[in-house]
C-alpha cells in the first residue's frame, strides 16, 4: 500500500506507521491473514532471458463452493521473467480446455514460449497435450512433485490468488468467477518483492492508471485533468510557440 501511495506521487513522513496501521484495522486483512509457520529460505529462481519464455502452469481445485454458473476450477499460468499471470475459471479441466487457455491467453497475446512447466495432471500427459507443444516446437516438462526449486512459483501465486477472491468475494460465496479479474488486477498492479516492480510495468514499460486516480488525481492523471479544464478561448494560439 505504502510503495503504490509513492507510485502515484503522494509523501508524507509517516507514510509507512499509517498504512501498517490501516491494515491491522481492516477486518479483512485480519481474518484471511497468512500464518507463516515455516522458517524463511533463500529464494530458488528459474532462469528466463527474456519476457514470456518459461511459464509455469497448475489447476487449483477443486474449490468446495462452486460459482454460480458451475466453476469448480481455476486454471492459472504465471511467467517466470515478468510474473505475469493469467488465470480462468473452469467447471472441468479438460486438455482441450488447457490448449485453448494456452492458445488464446498466451500464444495470441505474447507469443510463443519456449518452455512450459508443470505438474503430473492428466490434463498435461495426455497424447493431445504433447502433439501440441511439438507443434509449436514448445518444451513440455512435467515437475517432480516434491521439488521446490519447481514448484515455488506457482504455488506462491495459488496462494496469493486464494487469499484475495476471499477478501473480494460476497456473502454468498458463489461469485468467486466474477471476482477473478479484479484479483487478477490487483496482482498484476502490485510490486513483487522478487522483482521490485509490479508486473504491468515490467510487462508494458510504464504503470497502470488506477481507478483511485480519477477520485485522487496522481502525478499521471492530474496534467491531463488541468488540460481538460482548459477551453479553446483559453489558449492563445498565436502566441503559443512549441
Amino acid at each position: 500500500m505504502q510503495d503504490r501511495l509513492h507510485r502515484m506521487g503522494y509523501y508524507w513522513p509517516t507514510m509507512v506507521a499509517d498504512t501498517i496501521d490501516y491494515a491491522r484495522k481492516y477486518q479483512a486483512c485480519q481474518v484471511h491473514v497468512d500464518f507463516i509457520l515455516q522458517p524463511s529460505e533463500f529464494l530458488h529462481p528459474t532462469v528466463a532471458s527474456w519476457p514470456f519464455k518459461a511459464w509455469r502452469m497448475d489447476i487449483i481445485g477443486p474449490i468446495t463452493l462452486p460459482s454460480s454458473q458451475g466453476h469448480r476450477f481455476i486454471l492459472a499460468i504465471i511467467d517466470y521473467f515478468s510474473k505475469w499471470a493469467e488465470a480462468v475459471p473452469l467447471a472441468e479441466v479438460k486438455t482441450s480446455n488447457v490448449i485453448s487457455f494456452l492458445t488464446h491467453h498466451v500464444i495470441y497475446r505474447f507469443g510463443l514460449l519456449r518452455r512450459i512447466i508443470h505438474d503430473n495432471g492428466s490434463q498435461f500427459a495426455s497424447h493431445t497435450f504433447y502433439r501440441f507443444c511439438d507443434k509449436y516446437r514448445i518444451q513440455n516438462i512435467a515437475s517432480i512433485p516434491y521439488n521446490p526449486t519447481v514448484n515455488g512459483l506457482a504455488e506462491a501465486f495459488n496462494k496469493i490468488i486464494i487469499k484475495l477472491l476471499k477478501k473480494f468475494v460476497s456473502s454468498n460465496k458463489h461469485d468467486w468467477n466474477e471476482k477473478l479479474g479484479e484479483c487478477l488486477w490487483a496482482y498484476r498492479t502490485t510490486v513483487r518483492t522478487t522483482t521490485g516492480n509490479t508486473p504491468f510495468s515490467l510487462v508494458y514499460g510504464s504503470e497502470a492508471v488506477l481507478p483511485l486516480e480519477t477520485q485522487i488525481p496522481s502525478l499521471c492523471v492530474a496534467p491531463t485533468y488541468q488540460l481538460r479544464r482548459m477551453t479553446t478561448t483559453d489558449v492563445d494560439y498565436k502566441s503559443w510557440r512549441p
